[in-house]
């Protein structure tokens, strides 16, 4: 991470990080999906440790859970310090993304077919993540009674 990334404490912005990964899950969608996708969401971004100037910054991301037209991205940063070789995980954030057709207009994407103990722990996890978000939609819209 270079200068242009920080504060004046040498601290990598949190944007930036944040751009990291939506670049990176946006990879991993479109891979998935085959399709030009668009962020619809990204939530429960959690940063454990800060990131430097000067560390190297490994992002991955994998797609946890597919539905209709959307898909769910966790991602995970780690950062290095060069010249000790430690690394930690500094933070991880899930993206919701919406696969796109030619027209812009939201497009089915494959099931996803977990085939490990990891990959069905992690699609159950999504799915309960979408859950709490769509329950949580609805009661803030009934508050509202209804108007978006």
């Amino acid at each position: 991470m270079g200068v242009t990334d920080a504060n004046t404490a040498g601290n990598v912005h949190g944007g930036a990080i944040m751009r990291l990964c939506d670049e990176v899950a946006g990879l991993a969608a479109i891979r998935h999906s085959g399709a030009k996708v668009v962020t619809a969401g990204m939530d429960r971004m959690t940063f454990m440790h800060p990131v430097y100037v000067g560390n190297l910054v490994t992002v991955r991301a994998t797609v946890n859970a597919a539905w209709r037209t959307s898909m769910e991205v966790g991602v995970r940063v780690e950062s290095e310090d060069v010249r000790t070789g430690i690394r930690r995980h500094t933070s991880s954030v899930y993206l919701t993304m919406v696969a796109l057709d030619d027209d812009g207009r939201p497009t089915e994407v494959p099931p996803l077919e977990p085939e490990t103990d990891e990959q069905r722990r992690r699609q159950r996890e999504a799915q309960l993540r979408r859950d709490v978000r769509l329950s949580e939609r609805e009661q803030i819209l009934a508050g509202r009674g209804g108007v978006d």
